[in-house]
């Protein structure tokens, strides 16, 4: 039983994986195994891939972290949920083409579901357990290429192969695109061994794919950015947090308040800085604004770039440091401003930067679609640094008029703060956020020291990061069964 990354209200939220005929599942009402099913049978196939479906919907894997599923699952103080709200999922459009009545008869095979008496709501024969071991029963694979409308489904047969999955959840970055990549959640350690020590490797349409623990995943993720203590703490916990968690929410004795949003300012509007799945900073290429004539491209710097010699000498013209994009070994470059630059500017960079690694280079205004690029480059780049810095303020004494990494960028409406830490209101935390604001590269600094650092392979992305609302959760409760007579759900 798997799901996609990311839910849909009502459109279903979750699938589930066929089962195999090497792996039963669970018992049926009439007392007999899958494997004793007759498997050549069409429809009782059918039947029993629709059911595990629906019971992925309700499992200790899905419904508690399912905003939707549990509101439904709360909503009935005996936990009854509509059969028609369920089948109208996007999981299950395939089984309902054959009718509602087809679906309440896949439910009926269930041990781990019951129908009410007239077939028309459905509910778990057991309470509801927060799940162990979640994240050490979970395994990362990279390289299923590009996504299509069967992808879920194969991957779904693909991972039944080592061992019964709680979910296939499919990696989304920008624009919910498929990154290639899946945390695969094993229903024990033995599935996990399986799949990570097998013999060949596992390969998706004849390539090796890249294959580890989620463990091993996030200590990779957390190396590469160099993170230790209570950082590469919190890394961990943003990589394996799934939004709603029913347990977490309610634990907490009052309602937690509404959380700021973080802003950029970029190019003079103010764009929300969202979060991805990995805690990084990032905004909608959409909101970004084009300023047209923003950019200029320089030639004939044969191979090398002192980023600081080209800030230097634009210092006293420009007020805010320009953003340099430029990959060391390469002849050209670029450098994005702050405004549309008018003639005179134009003209005086052309006369004070004539030379470059001791090379006579030229300069342009760059095309639209390289302006673009740079610019949305730039604004992911000030997404970054911003949110980074308002985390980093999180308890600290105050940040400027955002309170936590305030003026541009700034978290809410705080109060002003002193001259406090490195990243607070004062003066240690301007220099940080104008440099963020104003798209500076972290890179240029480090291309000082040698060859420009290589970011990170995939950039992830997920979950937005705004104001919760205030509404409190519905709270675990038992439920208020009464047994529904063993003939009649079956």
């Amino acid at each position: 039983m798997s799901t996609d990354i990311t839910t849909e209200k009502p459109e279903a939220t979750s699938s589930s994986a066929a089962p195999t005929e090497d792996h039963a599942i669970s018992k049926t009402k009439e007392g007999s195994t899958e494997k004793d099913v007759e498997m050549g049978d069409d429809e009782r196939k059918d039947l029993l891939k629709a059911c595990r479906q629906v019971e992925f919907y309700f499992a200790d894997s899905n419904l508690p972290y399912d905003r939707f599923m549990w509101t439904l699952h709360t909503k009935n103080p005996e936990h009854w949920v509509p059969i028609s709200t369920v089948a109208s999922f996007k999981r299950m459009r395939e089984h309902t083409a054959r009718g509602l009545d087809w679906v309440v008869k896949a439910v009926r095979l269930s041990e781990e579901l019951e129908l009410d008496a007239e077939g028309v709501n459905v509910r778990r024969t057991t309470e509801v357990q927060e799940p162990k071991d979640q994240f050490e029963r979970s395994i990362y694979a990279k390289g299923f290429g590009d996504e299509d409308s069967e992808l879920q489904g194969k991957l779904e047969a693909f991972f039944d192969k080592y061992g019964k999955t709680n979910a296939v959840r499919m990696r989304r970055g920008e624009k919910k695109a498929f990154k290639g990549s899946v945390f695969v959640e094993f229903t024990d350690f033995k599935s996990v061994d399986a799949f990570l020590n097998a013999e060949p490797k596992p390969t998706w349409e004849g390539k090796e794919l890249l294959i580890m623990s989620k463990q091993a995943y996030c200590d990779m993720k957390i190396k590469e950015k160099g993170l230790t203590g209570k950082a590469a703490v919190h890394r961990k916990e943003l990589i394996n947090r799934r939004g709603f968690n029913a347990f977490q929410e309610n634990n907490e004795p009052e309602r937690r308040p509404a959380k700021a949003e973080v802003f950029l300012e970029f190019m003079g509007k103010k764009i929300r800085v969202q979060q991805d799945e990995e805690g990084n900073g990032t905004v909608k290429e959409e909101d970004v604004p084009f300023v047209s004539g923003a950019s200029l491209k320089f030639e004939g710097c044969d191979g090398q770039v002192d980023f600081q010699h080209i800030k230097k000498s634009l210092k006293d013209k420009f007020s805010r440091s320009p953003f340099i994009k430029y990959n060391k070994g390469e002849n050209h470059g670029l450098v994005g401003f702050d405004k549309a630059l008018s003639t005179e500017e134009i003209d005086f960079v052309k006369e004070t930067l004539k030379t470059l690694n001791d090379k006579e280079i030229t300069w342009a205004v760059a095309s639209e679609e390289e302006d673009k690029a740079l610019q949305i480059e730039r604004a992911q780049f000030a997404a970054r640094s911003i949110l980074t810095h308002a985390q980093d303020n999180k308890g600290g004494r105050g940040g400027g008029r955002g309170g936590r990494g305030g003026g541009r960028g700034g978290r809410g409406r705080g109060g002003r703060g002193g001259r406090g830490g490195p990243h607070g209101g004062g003066r240690g935390g301007s220099r940080n956020r104008e440099r963020a604001a104003a798209g500076e590269s972290k890179a240029e600094a480090e291309e000082q020291a040698g060859d420009k650092r290589k970011r990170a392979v995939e950039p992830d992305g997920g979950p937005d990061v705004g104001v919760r609302g205030t509404q409190a959760p519905p709270s675990i409760q038992p439920a208020k069964k009464t047994k529904v007579d063993d003939a009649i759900a079956s």
